[in-house]
């Protein structure tokens, strides 16, 4: 086997087909265990997109936390979209969720959460406007 000159090992780099194999042997040791390849196949297509949705939610709780909007609220929501799929994100989690505002029965009143987008919109409205007048 010859080296490549970025890899100490000699080995080359894993091929499509291998990490394919790979995801699916993961899938089908993980969570519902699949019966067949093809629905292993589309489990695994639905957690990478789930974790994408969940990614992206995150990062825009991120930016709302920065700038107007209900940054905890969209936190907590890609947390809880990641969470079905990555340990990490249940257990941070329950963190954001003891830190917003919630009743007696731990839910978020829907009064909070209205509040929270009109306030979001009414900022980003007049951003827009002060940028565009």
């Amino acid at each position: 086997m010859s080296e490549t000159p970025g890899d100490p090992d000699g080995r080359d780099q894993p091929s499509r087909e291998e990490w394919l194999e790979a995801a699916l042997e993961a899938e089908r040791e993980t969570g519902v265990h699949e019966t067949t390849e093809r629905a292993a196949r589309a489990h695994v297509l639905v957690r990478l997109v789930r974790m994408s949705l969940g990614t992206i939610v995150l990062l825009a709780g991120l930016v709302a936390m920065i700038g107007p909007g209900p940054g905890l609220l969209l936190i907590a929501a890609g947390l809880a979209i990641l969470a079905r799929d990555v340990a990490w994100a249940e257990r941070l989690l329950e963190r954001v969720t003891r830190r917003l505002p919630t009743d007696a029965e731990g839910r978020i009143p829907r009064s909070t959460i209205a509040t929270m987008v009109v306030a979001a919109l009414a900022f980003t409205a007049f951003a827009l406007w002060w940028t565009l007048r």
